[in-house]
């Protein structure tokens, strides 16, 4: 495989891809977990908010494994490996609407330090690409967890 990255530093990339991608579908799991059991007041505005997270969240997982397949390694991809790469904690209750807002809060910031953890070896290794990719997460993920800060705000 010759794509002008040296092997060395593709396994590296991808490698830190594939926490990135435990941490994408770990929230994308604890995304869809809430949307499915939220209840309150709040309940049709985080429905349809959480819908359309863990859709985003499905979209990015798809392309975060695919770049990994680029690179020429394997992506992860069982509730073991992500368990062991992710630095999100799954969610095995069902809190409050008002807790499962600072959950995803905490998940959006994780996989932006995640990405921002990863960046730099892409650079480092010229891989414009993956470095594009960690971009557009980093933007959706600040983004997204911003949206949701606001409505945590009295």
């Amino acid at each position: 495989m010759d794509i002008g990255i040296p092997e060395k530093q593709r396994v590296k990339v991808a490698e830190g891809l594939s926490h990135l991608l435990a941490d994408s579908y770990t929230l994308y799991l604890k995304t869809h977990k809430f949307h499915w059991n939220v209840t309150g007041p709040m309940f049709q505005t985080l429905h349809l908010m959480f819908e359309t997270q863990y859709t985003e969240l499905s979209t990015a997982v798809d392309l975060i494994a695919e770049r990994i397949r680029a690179l020429g390694t394997f992506a992860p991809g069982s509730y073991a490996e992500f368990g062991k790469l992710s630095t999100i904690k799954e969610a095995t209750d069902v809190p409050k609407a008002e807790d499962m807002i600072r959950q995803l809060v905490e998940g959006q910031e994780a996989v932006v330090r995640t990405a921002r953890r990863i960046f730099p070896v892409a650079e480092k290794a010229g891989d414009e690409a993956t470095a594009d990719l960690l971009t557009q997460r980093i933007q959706l993920h600040e983004k997204t967890a911003w949206m949701l800060r606001s409505l945590l705000e009295k």
